[in-house]
Formats: C-alpha cells, sequence, structure tokens
C-alpha cells in the first residue's frame, strides 16, 4: 500500500531527528531521577493530565480532518484566490492571532497549522518561517482576552477583573506584540507571486470522516468544558478505533511524551531551591522587575507554570501578566504552542528557525512593551 502524504511527512521529520528534545528531557528526567528521586506516584502527580487528555483528543480529531481530504481541497481554493506570498502569510498570521484570542492558542494552532503545511505541499512556500510566525501570533493574539490561555484565566480568575477589564489591562501590550508581528511578517516574508507545485493525485474529500472530525470535536470541547476527560476521550478514541484505525496510527504520540516530560522536568526546576528560594528574597514584587523577572522564568519554565510559580512574590498583576505573555516568545519552552506548532508542522529544522526569528523578536517586544509601561 503506497503511504500517503501525511504518512510520509510524519515519518521524514521523525527520521531527521524530529524527536530530539524528546531524548533531552529523557535525559533531564533520568538525571532528577537520580539526583532527587521520587515515588512512582509522585512523577505522576506532576503531569497535567487535564492538559495532556486535550491535546491527545485534538490530536486524533485533527489528524481525521487531514485524512478527510477537506484540507487539500481548502487548500487549493486559497492558493487560487491569494497570489502572492506577503498577503498569504498575513492573511494566515491574522487568522491566528484573531482565532487565538477567540478559542485558546492551542486550538488555534490545530486549524491552522496543518492547513499551513498542505499549502506547503501544493505550493513552493518558506513552511518553517510560516509556522514560526503563526506560533508567535497565538501567542500575542491570546493574551488580549481571559480564555486565550492557560495562564490568563489563571490570573484573570486571581485579579478580580470583568472580562472587558481585563482585556483593557492586556489591550497595551498586545498592541505592542501585534505590531512587531506584522512588522516580522512583512520583513521576513517577500511579496512575490506564489509559484504552485505540479498538481499531485488529487486526493478525495471523504465527507462522512469530515462530519464525523467535526461532531466528535464539538462533543470533545463539551466534555473538556465539564471536565469529562475520560468519557470525552473514550468517545474520540473508540469511535475512531471502530470506524478509522488509520486515524490513530497517524497520532504524534511523541507530542504527547514529550509534554508530559516538560511538566515533570520543569515543575522538579522550579521547585528546586535555588530557584523558588530566591524569588522570595529578590525585588521583584512590582514594576520592571516583576515583569522582566516574569520573562525570564518563562524562559527556563514555561510562562504557564512561570505565572503560577511568581503570584506570590510579584503583587503587580499587570506587570506579571505582561511579562508571561510577552516571556512565551525566545525559547521554545517559553510557551507550550510554540512546541505543538512545530510538531504540528512536521518540521526536522523547526527549532533553529524558531530561535532565529522568535528571541529577536522577544528582546524587540520585551523592550518596548517595558518603555510603554514606564512611559
Amino acid at each position: 500500500m503506497t503511504p500517503s502524504p501525511a504518512d510520509s511527512a510524519h515519518a521524514s521529520a521523525h527520521d531527521s531527528g524530529g524527536n530530539g528534545l524528546l531524548w533531552v528531557l529523557v535525559a533531564v528526567a533520568i538525571g532528577f531521577a537520580l539526583w532527587r528521586p521520587l515515588a512512582p506516584l509522585d512523577y505522576l502527580k506532576l503531569v497535567d493530565w487535564q492538559t495532556i487528555g486535550a491535546l491527545a483528543g485534538l490530536l486524533a480529531i485533527t489528524q481525521a480532518v487531514e485524512r478527510s481530504g477537506m484540507l487539500q481541497a481548502a487548500a487549493q481554493r486559497l492558493l487560487a484566490r491569494i497570489t502572492h506570498l506577503r498577503s498569504l502569510a498575513f492573511g494566515l498570521t491574522a487568522g491566528a492571532a484573531l482565532l487565538s484570542a477567540l478559542v485558546t492558542n492551542d486550538v488555534s494552532l490545530f486549524l491552522l497549522v496543518p492547513l499551513t503545511r498542505v499549502l506547503a505541499q501544493q505550493a513552493h512556500l518558506p513552511l518553517a518561517r510560516l509556522v514560526v510566525l503563526q506560533a508567535l501570533a497565538v501567542n500575542a493574539g491570546s493574551a488580549l482576552t481571559p480564555i486565550g490561555n492557560p495562564q490568563n484565566l489563571y490570573l484573570w480568575h486571581r485579579s478580580g477583573e470583568s472580562f472587558l477589564g481585563f482585556m483593557g489591562m492586556m489591550a497595551p501590550t498586545v498592541v505592542v506584540m501585534l505590531f512587531w508581528l506584522f512588522v516580522a511578517v512583512w520583513w521576513l516574508v517577500p511579496r512575490t507571486p506564489i509559484s504552485l507545485k505540479p498538481t499531485p493525485d488529487a486526493h478525495p474529500v471523504q465527507p462522512r470522516l469530515l462530519w464525523l472530525a467535526a461532531a466528535l470535536f464539538a462533543a470533545f470541547v463539551v466534555a473538556l468544558e465539564r471536565r469529562w476527560l475520560l468519557p470525552g476521550l473514550g468517545l474520540v478514541f473508540g469511535v475512531f478505533l471502530l470506524l478509522y484505525p488509520r486515524v490513530l496510527r497517524g497520532v504524534d504520540w511523541a507530542l504527547l511524551a514529550i509534554i508530559a516530560l516538560m511538566f515533570i522536568d520543569l515543575r522538579q526546576l522550579a521547585a528546586l531551591p535555588a530557584i523558588a528560594g530566591p524569588l522570595t528574597q529578590w525585588p521583584i514584587a512590582e514594576g520592571w522587575r516583576a515583569y522582566l523577572a516574569a520573562i525570564s522564568t518563562s524562559q527556563v519554565i514555561s510562562n504557564v507554570p512561570a505565572a503560577i510559580l511568581l503570584d506570590g512574590p510579584v503583587r503587580d498583576l499587570p506587570a506579571l501578566a505582561a511579562g508571561v505573555s510577552v516571556g512565551g516568545f525566545g525559547c521554545v519552552l517559553g510557551s507550550l504552542a510554540n512546541l505543538i506548532a512545530l510538531r504540528l508542522a512536521k518540521l526536522p529544522n523547526g527549532l533553529s528557525e524558531f530561535h532565529r526569528i522568535s528571541i529577536p523578536f522577544l528582546l524587540v517586544c520585551a523592550a518596548s512593551a517595558l518603555l510603554l509601561r514606564l512611559g
């Protein structure tokens, strides 16, 4: 049986060393186990299983949408209407930023990155650059609303602000990030005509699989909102196992392992006395020190744990919220969305391209937002 383009791309990414980060995290976990051993159940308690379960269900549903052929058909229609590369980049980036404010940053990536990968199968596109820009876009756009990302949801409940009040607090920082985001698109993506690749064999659209994926997505979102994770996962995986088992073979199981290990490694790192202790002594309670502490901590342990860890020593909630939002840029560990975007794109060289763009972007945004706050 001839493998599908999705299967070939998936295999190519992994054969090219796409799991390098996985082995680094395994090595760190082994190091912690030798240095500061825990009971087996304590390791399991370090993992946010709600997040892992939600990603597992979304990965399966995304794989079903891709196998339905809908993305290929949508990509063909999009390329027939948009003829210049920069226009396509602006559209994908703006769409990612807008969606992330409405349906969270992770879900936005699950919708747009597979489409972008299929677009790159049909035309000569800088896939890595487009995906990195989308990762930056969801980190920026999701910062606007209380429901855009997990750290905002946590800080919103802690703040006591209204929904609109929280948006007003975040708006100046988000405007700065979006301004530099669109400058980056203009700078990094040339206004050249899109060159189409030779037309591959058409993959027929499977409406039944597409509608099934849509129905399962709606049911899964309801299950997550009601905290019915296990029934929701049982429904999604049970239906695919019975009707479309190939969907489950295409799930990126390594991504789930990477994220679980991130929780295990980063939470142990954050609990080290050398990291947790100084936070109560350093003068980071307010102002620019709180803001820079949030950015720096996000680079080491990711922005969601950073928001939780700094919520005690930092009393300036606007500075903390702005710092962990900007801290999603820079290192790939700054935000879980960065890792999800690169894995969904199945890029063997994604980490180097990401850091080449994201680190300068962090420096510019951090300085600009700081000047705005000081002004």
